[in-house]
C-alpha cells in the first residue's frame, strides 16, 4: 500500500533509512536530523512524500520537493530520495514510488523531474575510507546505487557526472609552483590575502558582477561580520574571493565557493585563491575539506594538484514529462 507521509511512521522511516540508505553511504538519520533535513524544511510537503507499506511495515520511502523560487523551480520538481528496504529493491517498487512523485509534480504543473545539487533538502553522506568524515550534500544519485540503474531504465538522462573530492589537511602544503605563480601575479599588481576592510574595497561590486545570490549572501555577510574570506585584489580593488573560511563542528572546512571576475581571468588567480583557502583552513585547525565538481570542469586539475582525490561519483539526472 502506498500512502503519503504519516508521522506515526517516523521511527520506522528512521530504521529503514539506517538499514538501506546507509548502505549507499548516506549518514544515519536521527529524530533531529529527520526533522532538520525533511520535516522542518520549508520545502517539505507531505503530499510530496510517500511511504510504501507491506503488512503495515514501511518498506519504502520517497521524498521530493517543489518551489517556484528555486532554480528551475517553475518547471521542475526535485527528486530528493527513493529508499527501499533490503530485500525489497525491485523495479516495480521503485516504479511505484517514482511514479507517485512524478504524478505529484505533474499535478503541480511541473514539466520535468530533476536530481541535482540545487535541491534544498541536503543529504549528508560519509566519505569512503575515512573515520566518518562527511560531506553535507549529495549532488545527485550515487553511480554505484541501484536507484541510478533503475532511473536510467526509466528514461532519466544523465546530464553530468559530479566528482566528490576529499583532502585530509594534515598533509597539505603549498608547492613551489604556486609560490612562483603568486610572485608573478604580484608583479602584475595582484595580491592574495585575507579580507581586510582597511585594505580591500569593492566587495559588493565584485559580488554583483558574479550574479550568484548564494555568494552575495554568504560572502557579503562574512566580510560584514569578520568571518575570514580569502580575497584577490588588483591595486586594492577586490576582484576575486575564496571562502568563507569556516571550520564546522565535525572538523570539515565549509566554504561557499571561489570566483574571479572575468576581466581578471588568465592570471592563475583561481589556483592561488584555492591554495590560500586550503592554507587558511589548515591554520584554524580544520581536519579535512570536501567538495564536488563536474568531471569535465578544468578546475578539477587545481584540486588534484592540492592533493584532493575523487572518492565518489554522482549523476545529475533529468526526465522531461510527456505532455
Amino acid at each position: 500500500m502506498l500512502i503519503t507521509w504519516d508521522d506515526s511512521y517516523r521511527q520506522a522511516v528512521i530504521a529503514l533509512w539506517n538499514d538501506a540508505a546507509v548502505k549507499d553511504g548516506y549518514k544515519e538519520l536521527t529524530e533531529q536530523s529527520l526533522d532538520d533535513i525533511f520535516l522542518s524544511n520549508r520545502y517539505f510537503d507531505k503530499e510530496n512524500t510517500f511511504l510504501l507499506l507491506a503488512d503495515d511495515k514501511v518498506i519504502g520511502f520517497a521524498c521530493g520537493c517543489t518551489g517556484d523560487e528555486l532554480p528551475l523551480g517553475e518547471v521542475a520538481g526535485y527528486l530528493t530520495c527513493i529508499v527501499l528496504a533490503s530485500g525489497y529493491e525491485t523495479d516495480d517498487r521503485y516504479f511505484m514510488l517514482l511514479t507517485a512523485l512524478e504524478d505529484r509534480f505533474k499535478q503541480l504543473g511541473k514539466k520535468q523531474a530533476d536530481i541535482l545539487f540545487f535541491n534544498p533538502m541536503l543529504l549528508p553522506w560519509y566519505i569512503p575510507g575515512t573515520d566518518q568524515h562527511e560531506h553535507n550534500n549529495a549532488p545527485g544519485v550515487p553511480l554505484d546505487s541501484k536507484l541510478y540503474t533503475f532511473l536510467l531504465k526509466r528514461g532519466y538522462v544523465e546530464r553530468a557526472k559530479q566528482c566528490a573530492m576529499y583532502l585530509h589537511l594534515s598533509g597539505f602544503s603549498i608547492p613551489d609552483e604556486i609560490s612562483v605563480k603568486e610572485a608573478k601575479a604580484s608583479a602584475q599588481g595582484y595580491t592574495i590575502a585575507r579580507f581586510d576592510p582597511g585594505k580591500h574595497a569593492g566587495v559588493e561590486d565584485m559580488l554583483e558582477g558574479f550574479g550568484n545570490p548564494l555568494w552575495t549572501k554568504e560572502i557579503g555577510a562574512s566580510v560584514r561580520t569578520g568571518v575570514p574570506v580569502v580575497i584577490a585584489a588588483y591595486q586594492g580593488k577586490t576582484i576575486g574571493f575564496a571562502g568563507p573560511v569556516i571550520r564546522q563542528s565535525n572538523g570539515r572546512g565549509y566554504f561557499a565557493g571561489i570566483g574571479v571576475l572575468p576581466d581578471h581571468e588568465g592570471h592563475g588567480l583561481g589556483s592561488l585563491l584555492f591554495f590560500k583557502l586550503c592554507e587558511a583552513f589548515q591554520s584554524i585547525g580544520t581536519d579535512y575539506m570536501s567538495l564536488f565538481t563536474g568531471i569535465s570542469n578544468p578546475a578539477i586539475r587545481i584540486y588534484e594538484r592540492a592533493g584532493f582525490q575523487t572518492v565518489k561519483q554522482f549523476a545529475v539526472m533529468r526526465r522531461e514529462f510527456e505532455l
